[in-house]
């Protein structure tokens, strides 16, 4: 759930780099800032004392670009100044006398980078912005460099941002770690100790940001054992340092009342958890618009290509590919991103049936025939058309949106169909339920869709949700059974091992049952009442034949229980809390609330339980009662209630899980009028494929 107008998380990133494309000069919020839908448009670039605008370069290396485009077009970047925007490793020509701003991640590559382009006399001054905090020797080796090449003179700013992470929904984000595939790095043997430590740390600077961003420190929990506790101790220790050695530190001068930084109960809480705690919503099949958008079209950084076939009859003939980007401004994705598939399709309906609605209405008043025929039209009075010329812009750009989402649901609904998605849904719905023997059939059934990841992906669902042990006979037959259904099954090696650990985790519940009604029947008409308007129209009746329309079951999953019992523990069920009772507590504004120094992965992995290694575990820790950091919490203190919570998965994040949390605060809100919020937050955030692909089969392989 979103939060306030400008305290969402992505708004005050938007904020920091709109502070950051305007010379880090501050810039006042304004109301003209507020009405539009990213508060940047209207606020020009600043001005100098002759009162004309500084127009500027910007250059970002891999992490900067993917920080920025996530929040930004090229149009915002426009609105602040910013002219020309290039890679810092792609070829550059000169731009003498032109002001460049920095956005990098401080590595001895951009450092030498940024001293060659300065050189070189490429422009002049430099404002440079980096991504975390420069380490003290990165930071005195690039003024070395900068004495020997004479550059000073054109350094006019260097500043610790603290902005290293995307940002894709208003309350989602992510480290953007998947070139370190951090689940494997965690639960593989092989992990070399400076490359786990690299991790962790990348891991503990990422959230270190958030905080700062947020302007609050929180108080951190996490389950004990695995990396979840050295990341706490380590991000505790380096926020408590921080309070302590910074006479004006990063959290003393926000726009937050001071009471909230200090009272814990107005403090969010940093909720840490290790992937293994729930595997299920890495692999599982969504009916949300989302998360089908994720599956199907694999949305990267906002952005999703669709394919539409030039000749529907004939498939040699290839596809059109066009990107479209789904962000802040897209009123229907805001509105519809959470919601079920169907609903999506009627609320199309009814849009496109508004603009028709619309657009009718002001022809009616002009006299004119269409909205293309109004700009040419000099007859119509000049009030009315005064009045459709203001509505035009407004008019187009609805059009388009609708457009592009009609194009994108057509796309989904022949992934759906020729995957059978529909169908997948609905058996993970009540997986438990199924035996050995129903599995075995669907793995077999040349019929249920085109993608045999898709089989894998549901009995790796059902094997760590089942109660029932399989025997050695019965799993070589689901193996073989795999196998002969096209399916690699080299990441099943490492799901048997982890199994054990998963179990005792799990918590998924399922909540009331939906009404019964036209949802639970075979095939149904969803777009039968589609408007004519677009020229899809008229292809979704062939495409939507056979697809189920279903609502999916009011379930939580286990990430939800979880945060539950820790924000909300008078209503949390007894077994959530159960789970949740021993978890460690930090407060880095306590004197008490502390532990000792974490120690660093490589004395965790050689330490005195290096034989346990259980999956999810930093491989050869300690295991769950090892002497991390951290203290037991209170009973008050794991009584204590929160309305607003940070969730970090260690691992990988899952749009479903995000949808789930924000489903359940928005329930809360509504039903029970308990103002939740929750920010979502992973290392990574991966489709299923990408997962198994990355991540499981690395695994598997290694165990094989």
């Amino acid at each position: 759930m979103a939060g306030a107008k400008g305290h969402s998380l992505r708004d005050r990133q938007i904020a920091s780099l709109k502070k950051i494309l305007n010379l880090n000069e501050t810039v006042d919020q304004t109301e003209e800032d507020e009405s539009h839908p990213n508060g940047l448009a209207p606020a020009g670039p600043i001005l100098t004392a002759n009162g004309e605008p500084i127009w500027k370069v910007l250059v970002f290396d891999d992490l900067g670009r993917d920080v920025i485009s996530s929040v930004l077009r090229v149009n915002d970047l426009r609105s602040m100044g910013v002219t020309m925007h290039m890679h810092v490793s792609a070829a550059r020509h000169p731009i003498p006398d032109v002001p460049v701003i920095y956005l990098v991640e401080p590595n001895p590559k951009n450092l030498e980078g940024i001293t060659s382009d300065l050189q070189k006399g490429l422009y002049s001054p430099a404002y440079i912005n980096f991504l975390s905090s420069i380490p003290r020797p990165l930071l005195e080796d690039f003024a070395s460099q900068t004495a020997e090449k004479g550059t000073a003179e054109h350094i006019a700013q260097l500043f610790d941002q603290y902005l290293n992470f995307i940002v894709a929904e208003p309350d989602l984000f992510s480290l953007g770690m998947q070139k370190e595939h951090t689940y494997w790095a965690l639960n593989s043997a092989k992990t070399k100790d400076e490359e786990l430590d690299h991790v962790i740390d990348r891991i503990v600077s990422g959230l270190f940001s958030v905080a700062v961003t947020m302007g609050v420190i929180p108080i951190i929990r996490c389950p004990k054992g695995a990396a979840a506790e050295m990341i706490a101790g380590k991000l505790d220790r380096k926020l408590r340092d921080h309070i302590l050695n910074s006479k004006d530190n990063l959290f003393s001068s926000t726009a937050r009342p001071a009471s909230s930084t200090t009272t814990p109960a107005s403090r969010p809480v940093l909720v840490i958890l290790d992937r293994n705690v729930d595997l299920n919503p890495m692999l599982s099949h969504s009916w949300t618009y989302q998360s089908l958008v994720h599956d199907v079209l694999n949305m990267k950084l906002n952005r999703i290509t669709v394919e539409t076939p030039i000749d529907e009859e004939d498939p040699t003939k290839g596809v059109t590919r066009k990107a479209y980007d789904l962000n802040s401004t897209d009123f229907f994705w805001e509105k519809n991103s959470s919601v079920p598939f169907h609903q999506v399709a009627q609320d199309i309906d009814a849009e496109l049936m508004r603009y028709k609605e619309d657009a009718a209405d002001i022809t009616k008043k002009t006299g004119a025939s269409s909205i293309e025929d109004l700009q040419n039209d000099t007859s119509a009075s000049a009030q009315h058309l005064k009045a459709a010329i203001t509505l035009l812009p407004e008019l187009r750009e609805r059009k388009a949106i609708l457009d592009m989402h009609m194009n994108i649901l057509a796309s989904l609904l022949r992934g759906i169909k020729d995957r059978q998605l529909d169908n997948y849904c609905q058996m993970e719905e009540d997986v438990m339920k199924h035996t050995k023997a129903q599995i075995l059939e669907v793995i077999k059934d040349d019929t249920k869709g085109n993608d045999p990841l898709d089989k894998l992906r549901l009995f790796i669902i059902w094997f760590l949700s089942t109660e029932r042990e399989a025997s050695r006979a019965d799993w070589n037959q689901l193996v073989e059974a795999l196998t002969a259904a096209g399916v690699d099954t080299t990441s099943l090696g490492y799901v048997q091992k982890v199994r054990a650990t998963t179990k005792m985790t799990q918590l998924t519940t399922i909540g009331p049952s939906q009404p019964a009604g036209p949802q639970s029947g075979g095939s149904t008409d969803i777009f039968g009442r589609f408007s004519s308007l677009s020229n899809l129209a008229s292809n979704f009746d062939s495409l939507i034949g056979g697809i189920k329309n279903f609502l999916p079951a009011n379930r939580d999953l286990t990430i939800t229980k979880i945060v539950e019992s820790i924000m909300d523990p008078q209503t949390a069920s007894k077994s959530a809390i159960a789970k949740t009772e021993n978890y460690l507590y930090f407060d880095p504004r306590s004197a008490n609330a502390r532990g000792s120094m974490p120690p660093p992965a490589s004395a965790m992995r050689h330490g005195a339980g290096a034989a346990t290694n259980a999956p999810g575990a930093l491989p050869g820790a300690s295991g769950p009662q090892g002497g991390g950091p951290g203290t037991g919490a209170s009973f008050g203190q794991r009584r204590q209630e929160f309305a607003d919570a940070v969730v970090f998965t260690v691992g990988g994040g899952s749009m479903d899980e995000y949808g789930n949390l924000q489903e359940w605060a928005r329930r809360k809100s509504e039903k029970e009028g308990v103002r939740k919020r929750v920010v979502y937050g992973s290392t990574e955030i991966l489709n299923a494929r990408e997962f198994i692909a990355e991540e499981l089969e690395r695994l598997g392989r290694e165990i094989a």
